[in-house]
């Protein structure tokens, strides 16, 4: 099913909203009166001449949605279960993959089945060899957050009812096992694969979709792409349009839909390339997640999320050897299979879930719409209880009330007293973090043990005698290396940025020795009750009291470290001396919610995303609208405006990375905001406190053709906050 396929009364979900937002709420009743009014009526929201007699928060919540989460089972052993380390995907063996029906190749239709599609850039024309080949198949399967048992409660932390796959009660009290949750995952796994990568040696990746086969005879539950198709997006690859998995390309070129279907593949070529063959360039950590139009955030919270560290072999800078180059932590192994795995060096992908209680009713636009038919919603779904619940149209964001590392919750990792690197990356669909290092005498408690309830008890559990213990040492953004290393007492982790850090397991941050059996906890003190934005953190009503355990560090056995921490690390590439005199012509681009809501909630511009167009600027103070197109290797400055409201957007340009130049008017090139101090690094995502402008820098190379830019709260995404930019020749 499309974005514009038909309801039950032939008219498109997107297209009925597009006439509410266009003519008003009377336009969009009379496109919806023949499903809808009577219900209204019914309930006093329609006025005797039959105009809509409810504010639009109202009308959503008749039409559309339930505000309304379940709260999950409390997870009765954590910390109980080893961190999953991914370890790297092997490469498919030249002779296997050239006796492939439709080897992958530069020729025309060589970039996918539909035989369509050409690579823009072939490896030759940079000077590399051939790529590395990988083989990814998107998997219908099953995937478990924990082994422990759990205790089903209520949203005042009290034990409550729960059900079995029958939808049988089970009474008050019982001590469960949950039941694994259906995923759409890359190889069937969440997170997928991690493909360790370096620059100089391109990748291609053949992304093929089975979402069509269930041998395991799985229920899809309402959620995922209604048609199973997928869009691949390497989060911020310097990659050729047709290989960027962007909705602005699909749409008018390549498969023509949101995505590929079932039996369709793509071959996404990555040249691991630095953008206009800059060495500052280079980046560190990407990782890859689905970009299906409408339904990207529910894909990616299906399970779609796979890691792509990147590394540096020139001069032996950052090639995962320690003895070598920058000597950043890691020792490396080259593996027979042409692989290579970096110990020491690990991934970190947060992921917050909520699991359903069978008795929440399953509501919002995409269940009224029937696009999930089989599930019959507006519905209560006991079958369901302990899987992972989903609501693809919340009106502020999703947010979880469990929190995962790769993919297990409450997570524990021995460590050796040396010197590790972890790259963290937030894979939620809404959350926003903020880590400390921290020691606890007592350890963990349950929220609900100690009286919380409601938006309280995400997280589970907190450690009331929590004291910051260790400092993280940050090496990287999520565009690459700092210029310098940055001691830091706790960062926030936004959608889709990573950071870079390096932990000394050796000793405290008083220079007390750690000992064997010693306990850390990488600890949460971010609370976001919702979507909208944070209510408490370090930079804003900090709460003592909200100290949530992620992950559990125990201190194991001394290790060879040969590692160091290098007083410089990579140079930014340099800012035009005369940025300034282009603040004049600049692209303006607002993020702000609409007036009546539904599939348009989310605005760039007051516009709705249109995959077929480019959008124009605001009026700039040149009294200028300019299209978002520019030529091939051109720079230029952008500003992107959050218009208010109370909330914040994370949000990302795709392509190329940016240097922030201004925020709030002030020139932060020189030293950044105390609020956001990855604004002196490369970014390719933009971090916008409510009512915040930010304008930024950046580069059109190498490549032409469609790209987006939109916010990563994946519901604001899917919900219309994109737009559509292109470089032409």
């Amino acid at each position: 099913m499309s974005e514009e396929s038909a309801t039950s009364n032939g008219l498109g979900r997107r297209a009925l909203l597009r006439l509410g937002a266009a003519g008003g709420a009377g336009a969009a009743l009379a496109a919806a009166q023949t499903w809808a009014g009577p219900m209204l009526a019914q309930r006093g929201l329609l006025s005797p001449d039959g105009a809509f007699a409810a504010t639009s928060t109202a009308l959503g919540d008749e039409l559309f949605y339930i505000e309304k989460y379940p709260t999950s089972p409390l997870i009765l052993t954590p910390f109980r279960d080893a961190l999953p380390i991914p370890k790297a995907l092997a490469p498919v063996p030249k002779s296997v993959y050239s006796a492939w029906k439709n080897p992958p190749g530069p020729g025309p239709g060589q970039q996918n089945s539909l035989r369509n599609e050409q690579h823009q850039m072939w490896p030759s024309k940079v000077g590399y060899r051939d790529p590395i080949v990988y083989k990814i198949d998107v998997l219908l399967r099953t995937h478990s957050f924990t082994t422990s048992q759990v205790l089903p409660i209520d949203s005042d932390g009290n034990p409550t009812r729960s059900y079995d796959s029958s939808g049988r009660r089970i009474a008050a009290g019982t001590k469960r096992t949950l039941p694994p949750s259906t995923i759409y995952g890359f190889n069937g796994t969440f997170p997928g694969p991690m493909i360790n990568a370096e620059y100089g040696r391109p990748a291609l990746v053949r992304f093929a979709n089975h979402l069509d086969e269930n041998p395991l005879n799985l229920d899809r539950q309402d959620f995922g792409s209604p048609d199973w198709s997928f869009l691949t997006h390497l989060h911020n690859g310097h990659t050729a349009p047709e290989s960027d998995g962007n909705p602005h390309y699909s749409m008018v070129a390549g498969p023509k839909l949101p995505g590929y279907l079932p039996k369709m593949f793509v071959d996404n070529l990555y040249l691991n390339w630095p953008a206009g063959n800059d060495d500052r360039e280079k980046q560190s950590f990407f990782w890859f997640h689905d970009h299906r139009m409408d339904h990207t955030g529910s894909n990616v919270y299906k399970g779609m999320v796979g890691l792509y560290p990147i590394y540096d072999p020139k001069y032996g800078m950052d090639m995962g050897d320690e003895r070598q180059g920058l000597r950043l932590p890691g020792v490396r192994t080259n593996n027979p299979d042409g692989s290579f795995d970096v110990k020491y060096d690990i991934p970190l992908a947060f992921y917050d879930c909520r699991l359903d209680d069978g008795e929440t009713v399953h509501k919002d636009i995409h269940d009224v719409q029937k696009e999930f038919p089989a599930a019959k919603n507006p519905a209560e779904h006991p079958e369901w209880w302990g899987k992972t619940f989903y609501k693809h149209f919340p009106n502020h964001g999703f947010v979880g009330d469990i929190f995962t590392v790769n993919g297990t919750a409450s997570p524990v990792l021995e460590v050796k007293r040396r010197k590790y690197r972890f790259r963290f990356l937030d894979a939620s669909v809404s959350r926003i973090y903020e880590f400390k290092l921290m020691s606890s005498t007592q350890g963990p408690k349950s929220s609900a043990s100690l009286g919380y309830q409601g938006d309280e008890l995400e997280g589970q559990y907190r450690i009331p005698d929590g004291q910051q213990c260790m400092q993280f040492t940050q090496i990287a953004s999520d565009g690459g290396l700092l210029p310098v290393p940055i001691k830091r007492d706790s960062f926030e982790l936004w959608p889709a940025k990573r950071r870079e850090v390096i932990v000394d397991f050796t000793r405290y941050q008083d220079g007390t020795p750690t000992t064997k059996g010693d306990v850390v906890y990488l600890t949460n003190v971010m609370k976001m009750p919702n979507g909208r934005m944070w209510s408490n953190s370090s930079r804003f009503l900090p709460d003592p009291k909200y100290r949530v355990p992620v992950l559990k560090f125990v201190i194991g056995d001394d290790a060879p470290d040969d590692s160091r921490i290098p007083a410089a690390l990579r140079p930014l590439p340099p800012l035009p001396s005369n940025w300034q005199t282009m603040l004049h012509n600049r692209l303006i681009f607002e993020v702000k919610r609409g007036t009546l809501g539904g599939e348009t909630e989310w605005l760039i511009n007051g516009k709705p995303f249109e995959p077929a167009a480019v959008a124009a600027s605001l009026r700039n103070p040149a009294g200028r609208t300019p299209l978002a197109q520019q030529r091939k290797g051109s720079f230029n400055l952008w500003e992107i405006r959050n218009s208010g409201g109370g909330w914040v957007h994370p949000f990302h340009l795709h392509m190329e990375e940016h240097r922030t130049v201004m925020r709030n008017g002030r020139d932060v090139t020189r030293g950044a905001d105390s609020g956001h101090p990855d604004d002196v690094s490369k970014e390719d995502l933009v971090a916008l406190d409510p009512g915040e402008s930010v304008i930024i820098y950046r580069g059109f190379r190498d490549f032409v053709g469609p790209y987006v830019g939109h916010c990563h709260n994946l519901a604001h995404e899917d919900h219309a906050m994109m737009f559509g930019w292109s470089i032409t020749p």
